[in-house]
């Protein structure tokens, strides 16, 4: 086998059981960071004896055999120094040959959900949550998440460095959280994955309107939590990015333009995936308590999803919707979005008057959304002057080439 396809199948062991592997390695030898670190030294080994003895039957099961062997170096090292750590590879010594010990059928489960919350640990910050997450629960290499989040690879190892850092100096367990403490750490898993999930939607930067694969992942590791925490608020997230993604194949033409929502062919969009969605909203609700953030935003987009056309579009409702959830979680952006609402349902006078308070309270001034809007809504009106005025600021704050095209589009008609 030739060093490229041994790359190429190390690769893509590692983004289909990175967590896995990470997971049952920090269960084994108590130290997250540890545990990282001796699966990247297991994959390097993997990338030369792959190339000369093949790929083995059971490749998830050689590198947990590597990285237990790596471990046990690593104790004896620190043996002399800390008794514990001599225990610890007697233990792995004495322990069944092979990954057997590692990998516990029932533990898996437990492992990656305790991996989801260590890597989005309050304790660490929003930057580094991203990157640790991007990383050892959904296995990209550096290079792929500096693309992702738009900066440098040596920022996006610094980040995780100082996160496993952080991590050992509050010596946190490698441990699913008690059940009282489950909901603030759940709210910040579900943080990182929304926050994903809405890079990939949206692109914030670069030549992209979007990422997709880089939404797929957070798509994927939200399906991994919901089978793992079945909470409200988990299938609240799971609906919202299903919906959300239903629309996708729509949302770029063949040249890989742009393709507004009024504009999107609504047959391309994902039948399955609107199902999945809605079987997801279902049972977001929690039980007395009705829908929460993520369920209210999935119900958005539900409107969305069965509406044939924009115009046939439930937007009484969406406004209903929007209000509901600023009241839950007041924030300039829904009340952008409300705005755009309001416009749909009650004409763009009206969404003018929500747009005109958020810049006479001087929210969102570094945003290119709001001018954007704003000039959108004034062209309805007929105001072309001031228009032009409004786009031509969002394209001075837009960071994004595909939807600066848009905008310069619109400036042009």
């Amino acid at each position: 086998m030739s060093t490229t396809e041994a790359r190429r199948a190390v690769e893509a062991v590692w983004r289909m059981e990175s967590a896995r592997i990470v997971g049952a390695l920090a269960r084994y030898t108590g130290d997250f960071a540890l545990a990282e670190d001796l699966a990247q030294e297991a994959l390097a080994e993997a990338l030369v004896s792959w190339s000369v003895d093949g790929i083995p039957n059971r490749p998830t099961a050689w590198l947990l055999t590597v990285g237990r062997r790596r471990a046990i170096d690593a104790f004896r090292r620190r043996s002399a120094r800390d008794e514990r750590y001599a225990v610890l590879a007697r233990d792995l010594e004495e322990a069944t040959p092979g990954a057997d010990v590692l990998f516990d059928p029932d533990a898996v489960d437990d492992d990656v959900l305790a991996l989801m919350f260590i890597a989005c640990h309050p304790v660490l910050s929003k930057e580094s949550r991203l990157a640790l997450t991007l990383r050892v629960v959904g296995g990209l290499t550096t290079d792929e998440i500096a693309k992702a989040l738009l900066v440098p690879v040596p920022t996006v190892q610094a980040r995780i460095t100082r996160a496993k850092k952080t991590l050992a100096a509050e010596r946190i367990p490698f441990a699913v959280p008690d059940a009282a403490e489950r909901p603030e750490r759940l709210g910040s898993v579900l943080q990182v994955l929304y926050l994903v999930f809405t890079e990939g939607s949206y692109a914030s930067g670069g030549d992209a309107w979007m990422r997709s694969e880089l939404a797929s992942e957070a798509l994927r590791l939200a399906r991994v939590l919901v089978h793992l925490q079945p909470d409200p608020e988990v299938f609240g997230l799971l609906a919202l990015m299903e919906l959300t993604a239903a629309r996708f194949p729509a949302r770029l033409d063949a040249s890989g333009d742009p393709v507004l929502l009024e504009d999107q062919d609504r047959g391309l969009w994902d039948r399955a995936a609107i199902r999945r969605g809605r079987a997801a909203l279902a049972r977001a609700a929690s039980p007395g308590g009705g829908l929460r953030a993520y369920g209210l935003q999935a119900s958005i987009a539900e409107c969305h999803a069965v509406a044939a056309s924009v115009g046939e579009t439930d937007w009484q409702r969406i406004v209903i919707l929007y209000e509901a959830l600023g009241r839950l979680t007041p924030s300039p952006i829904i009340e952008l979005n409300r705005a755009v609402a309001v416009a749909m349902a009650s004409g763009p006078a009206e969404g003018l008057a929500v747009i005109d308070a958020i810049v006479e309270r001087g929210e969102l001034a570094d945003s290119h959304q709001l001018p954007a809007v704003r000039g959108e809504l004034l062209l309805r009106l007929g105001r072309r002057d001031e228009a032009r005025a409004a786009l031509t600021e969002a394209l001075e704050l837009c960071t994004n080439a595909a939807e600066r095209a848009v905008l310069e589009l619109k400036l042009i008609n």
